[in-house]
C-alpha cells in the first residue's frame, strides 16, 4: 500500500461472488484501512465482512456521505490522511465517484495534494457500453433524464441528434421502478431506427444485455421492474 492515500474501493453490483469481480489485491488494501467514507454504514460493513471475514469491524471508523451530508463535514472526513492514515471510499454499488457523491471527496483530496488511488472493480456504465456494440470511443453518460415530460422529450431529442451528428453513444440510468416508463419514452420520442441497448443486473446470475432498434423493442418489451438498468442509445 502507498502511504496515507485515499483509496476508491469498488463493490459488487449485486449479490455476486466477490472473487468473480474483485481482485484479491483489493482485500489486501482493505485490511490496512481503518477509516471509511460510505453511503450506508450497514451495507458497507456487510461488504467489508464479506470481502475479508477476518476483519475486525468494531475497530473501524465510518463517515457517512450522502445527500444529507453537509459540505463542511466532508473535509473533516479526510483528517486521517493528514495524520498519516489511509482512507477508503465505498459506494453502494460499483465504482466510487462515478455517478456517485464520492466525487466531491476526491476533488477535495486532489486539491489538498493527497494520493488518490482507484482500485479495479466493476462499472455498470463501462460494462454495458462494452457489451452494447455501440461507439466506445465517443460516448456521454447523462444519469437521469428530466422529470418534466416536455423537458424530458426536448432533452432526449437533442441527445438523439448528437448520436447522428456527432457519432456519440448516449447513456442513461433510471430509478428501477421506472424502467418501463423510460423504455416507453425512448420508443415514443426517438426515431424507430435508433438502437437501444438495455443492460440489467450486470455480473449477476440473471444478467440481461440486449441491443435492438426501438421499432423492434416496441414488440418485445422486457419485464425489468425494480432491476438496476443502464440504457444506451446509438444509431
Amino acid at each position: 500500500m502507498h502511504p496515507a492515500s485515499l483509496y476508491l474501493i469498488p463493490v459488487t453490483l449485486g449479490d455476486t461472488p466477490i472473487d468473480r469481480v474483485l481482485p484479491s489485491y483489493n482485500r489486501e488494501v482493505i485490511s490496512g484501512i481503518s477509516y471509511f467514507i460510505v453511503e450506508n454504514v450497514r451495507t458497507a460493513r456487510r461488504f467489508l465482512k464479506k470481502s475479508n471475514p477476518d476483519i475486525d469491524i468494531d475497530r473501524l471508523t465510518f463517515y457517512t456521505l450522502n445527500q444529507h451530508t453537509r459540505p463542511e463535514e466532508v473535509s473533516g472526513y479526510l483528517a486521517p490522511l493528514a495524520a498519516g492514515s489511509s482512507v477508503g471510499i465505498i459506494s453502494e454499488a460499483g465504482c466510487p465517484a462515478i455517478a456517485d457523491p464520492g466525487a466531491d471527496v476526491v476533488a477535495i483530496a486532489q486539491r489538498a495534494g493527497y494520493n488518490v488511488i482507484p482500485l479495479v472493480g466493476p462499472s455498470s456504465i463501462l460494462m454495458s457500453l462494452m457489451a452494447s456494440g455501440f461507439n466506445g470511443q465517443s460516448f456521454a453518460f447523462h444519469g437521469y433524464l428530466p422529470i418534466d415530460a416536455s423537458e424530458r422529450a426536448r432533452t432526449l431529442k437533442n441527445l438523439e441528434r448528437r448520436i447522428y451528428e456527432e457519432n456519440e453513444t448516449q447513456i442513461f440510468i433510471e430509478t428501477p421502478y421506472r424502467n418501463a416508463r423510460i423504455i416507453d419514452d425512448f420508443i415514443k420520442i426517438c426515431t424507430p431506427r435508433t438502437r437501444l441497448c438495455i443492460a440489467a443486473n450486470i455480473t449477476c446470475e440473471d444478467e440481461y444485455i440486449r441491443t435492438h432498434t426501438l421499432k423492434e423493442w416496441c414488440k418485445m418489451k422486457p419485464d425489468l421492474n425494480k432491476k438496476p438498468c443502464i440504457f444506451l442509445l446509438y444509431k
